[in-house]
Order: structure tokens, then sequence, then C-alpha cells
């Protein structure tokens, strides 16, 4: 007999504000003891220091979390000048501090002007990257230092938005694998002074943005049936994908493992889609090939997992 899981089996994402100083995993820790879910996972961390979005992936939508780890995000940063420290954020040890040369906004936007496009970036030692099984950052506590490959990331849009007397602000779109706290480091080297990362916040990855979030305090207050209204739809992690439809005796067979033909279908052979029967989803499929696709990732019912 199989095991019965502990839990509701609740289905959805949620778009929460993590705040600062809390771990991305003690956030969907939170987050799934107020839904006592049965399963929760998150689309790629936050560290302790950043805040803003992070979407929580509850019951079946965990399956479907990894087509956000490849998205772009946005963020607002704050940049400290004149300071650079181990870990290239506020949190590591001070190495050196250097005067800040008298610089107008001018001066900065051309900075980061020039950073847009394709830039190569080595990845920071404080990083959850991995090395011989291990993250990074516990070789650097330990005083190793691993050479990195620099890795090849896309910077879309960077703006400054405010100064201030320690530095400034800036609104930055990137691709995934993009470090902030290397790109503020880079920063601080072209205006000749140095610098770390002094705040972070997300403010969007994907197709999800900061207008859907909610705080943990917020939701704590909230009663059940609220609570279960925050939640977006399974299928709002693969909106983007192209959708298909298939009938009873369809979403039979591919519920069963079995390729099916779809006579209108007009995809590459390898690509993806989301399947639906009766506005239902019933998971992602393969094209595998012309007029015919083959389960990928699919949908456990509620009941089936009672």
């Amino acid at each position: 007999m199989a095991r019965r899981r502990r839990g509701r089996p609740i289905d959805g994402v949620l778009l929460l504000d993590k705040s600062e100083g809390v771990t991305s995993n003690r956030a969907l820790q939170q987050v799934r003891g107020l839904y006592q879910a049965q399963k929760a996972g998150h689309t790629g961390t936050l560290d302790p220091m950043a805040t803003g979005l992070l979407p929580i992936c509850l019951g079946e939508a965990t399956k479907f979390s990894s087509w956000l780890l490849d998205a772009d995000k946005r963020y607002l940063a704050n940049v400290r000048l004149g300071v650079v420290t181990d870990t290239g954020d506020r949190e590591g040890e001070v190495l050196k501090q250097r005067t800040v040369p008298s610089l107008s906004d001018a001066d900065v936007e051309n900075v980061l002007s020039n950073l847009v496009g394709e830039i190569d970036q080595v990845p920071p030692m404080y990083s959850a990257l991995k090395h011989q099984g291990r993250p990074l950052y516990e070789h650097a506590r330990a005083g190793r230092e691993i050479t990195r490959a620099p890795r090849r990331v896309s910077i879309y849009d960077i703006a400054l938005t405010a100064r201030h007397a320690q530095g400034f602000a800036m609104d930055v779109s990137v691709s995934k694998g993009t470090y902030i706290r290397t790109l503020a480091e880079d920063i601080g080297e072209r205006l000749g002074c140095g610098a770390h990362l002094e705040g972070l916040r997300r403010l969007r990855t994907g197709a999800f943005d900061a207008a859907g979030m909610i705080d943990i305090e917020t939701l704590e207050a909230m009663n059940d049936e609220q609570r279960l209204e925050r939640l977006l739809p399974v299928d709002a992690l693969i909106g983007h994908l192209p959708a298909l439809n298939t009938d009873d005796d369809g979403a039979r067979r591919i519920m069963q493992g079995q390729p099916i033909a779809l006579e209108t279908l007009e995809l590459a052979e390898g690509s993806v889609a989301r399947l639906y029967h009766d506005h239902h989803l019933l998971g992602v499929v393969t094209i595998s090939t012309p007029g015919q696709c083959a389960p990928r990732r699919l949908i456990n019912t509620a009941d089936e997992r009672q």
C-alpha cells in the first residue's frame, strides 16, 4: 500500500514577497505550513539579504517549477561605493576602502549603459554553485579559492534610479545566472573606487511581477479561504508554452502514459506544449513526431494523492 502523504493536496503558485534576513527555504516552509500543503518548492533562491518576489509552488505546481529557473529577472539594487567586501555584499568582511571620486549622474549612467548586452561574468566564491560536490561558499569559508570559469550572461536593461551619499540605486533586468553582487563589483571597478551590494529587491521573474506579491505577515492574518484565493493556477508557470486540447479518449490514453495523435498539431518535433482536456490541465507533452505527442510531465488529481 502506498504511503499516504501528510498534509492537504493543494495545488497552485503563491507570489511571496520574501522578507530580509529570511532564507528562501525558511520562507518556503512558512508558506507550506500555513497552507498545510503536502508538497512545496520554490523556483530559485533569493539570498537572505534580498527581498521581493519568490514564487512558491504547492502540490502539482512543483512539477513545473523548473520552467522558471531559466527565466529572466528584474531587480532593484542598492550599490555602496568605495568599500569592497569578500562576499560582494554588505554581509561580508571589508577587504579594502577606497576614495570615491566626484561622480556626476552622467558618469554613472555611462558605465551602466556600457554593460548592456552580453557580458562574461565570473561567479562569486560565495555562491551555491558546486565544486566537487560542495557549494563554493563552503570552500570560501574554509579559505580555499577555486578557479571559476566565466559564464556568458545578458544585461537587458540597466538604469540609474537614485543617487545617495554612499552610492546609488539601479533598476536592472538580466538573464538567468546573473549575479547582481558581481555586477555591482564590476561597476565599482569601472568607476575607479570599488563597490559592493548594499541591498537587493527582486521585482520580476519570468511572467510574474511584483504587483501580485504578498508578504508572510499578511498571509498569516488571512483565513484559509482567503489564502486559497491568493494562489495562481498551476499552468501560470507554463503559460509561455503553446496550448493543445484533446478529447476523452486522448486524455485517458495520455494519462496512461501512451502517445496520442492530434490532427491540428503544427509544432516542431521535440518542442513542448501544455495539454488540456475540458479546460483542465493534464500536463506538459513533447512532440514526438509530426502530429503526435507523448507525455512529459503529467498532473495527478487530488483523489490520486489521498
